[in-house]
């Protein structure tokens, strides 16, 4: 403030003193707080102990023999924003690739995962796309702003009263697919989910392929004005191409053709639809 004045009014530093009755000394005062000791063990004990608070950090340097007084560390502590809680990335178990098989019966391997595209009026929105590896049908596609793990297993449970629930699903490793919520659902249903490595969508390469086509046919194609608009146009698009799209790993015939082929081939099992045991209320 003192400089502020001094410097805009041209005023003498005893003048700008008499108006604010502050005391001359404080304009001269130089501060001999030292506290990059302080700061270095700080910053050392944070990054060891990333999961402590200040009475650790605290404790632990009067056991090293610091005389630092519990204000001085505390003042520093809350200057270097240490008091905010540090958000670490939960760590992963080990994924192994496995091999991409084509599945000999339906609801033996589904695929899952997600796509992201915007509203004109620039809100973001996810779509879940859910196929059977067996005859690459496109069995959901869903549209929402978002998605969490409750909405995923809701989904799961309209397609198993309307298809049946498969043995496994292969997804990716997204917060949806590892919830505990969505782990805990799939025990009880006894359902795998085959989790392919980090970084690698090919291992997943079925619906990625799906995801190629429905984003150069819908969500490239149009600008969508509502949430509404883009459910329409993907539902049409899903019957269309389960029941017209010449599938070229499948002879060209469409998933539909190539289900009912194998049903009436006696080769396969038809889909039998069943009611899913409900959803567990779990911490995620």
């Amino acid at each position: 403030m003192c400089s502020y004045l001094v410097e805009t009014y041209q005023q003498s530093i005893r003048r700008v003193c008499h108006v604010l009755s502050f005391c001359r000394s404080m304009w001269y005062y130089q501060s001999t707080r030292d506290d990059e000791p302080v700061i270095a063990k700080l910053t050392e004990m944070a990054d060891s102990l990333p999961n402590r608070g200040f009475d650790s950090y605290y404790g632990r340097l009067r056991r090293q023999g610091y005389t630092w007084s519990r204000n001085k560390l505390l003042r520093v502590y809350r200057l270097m924003n240490l008091k905010l809680r540090r958000k670490h990335k939960r760590r992963l178990p080990n994924r192994y690739k496995e091999p991409l098989e084509v599945p000999t019966q339906p609801n033996d391997t589904w695929s899952m995962d997600f796509m992201s595209d915007a509203l004109q009026d620039g809100r973001k929105i996810r779509v879940l796309n859910i196929t059977d590896d067996f005859n690459r049908e496109a069995l959901a596609i869903e549209v929402g702003l978002s998605f969490p793990s409750d909405r995923v297993i809701r989904t799961l449970q309209v397609m198993g009263e309307e298809y049946g629930l498969p043995t496994q699903i292969r997804v990716d490793n997204g917060p949806e697919f590892i919830s505990n919520k969505m782990q805990l659902w799939c025990r009880k249903n006894n359902i795998k989910l085959k989790f392919i490595q980090p970084g690698k969508p090919a291992q997943n390469a079925y619906i990625e392929r799906f995801n190629r086509i429905f984003r150069e046919d819908v969500l490239d194609a149009y600008w969508f004005e509502s949430l509404d608009q883009v459910r329409i146009l993907a539902e049409q698009w899903r019957i269309d191409y389960n029941h017209n799209h010449p599938h070229s790993s499948l002879g060209g015939f469409s998933p539909i053709e190539h289900y009912h082929k194998a049903v009436n081939s006696g080769k396969v099992l038809p889909r039998i639809p069943k009611p899913t045991l409900p959803q567990l209320t779990v911490k995620s």
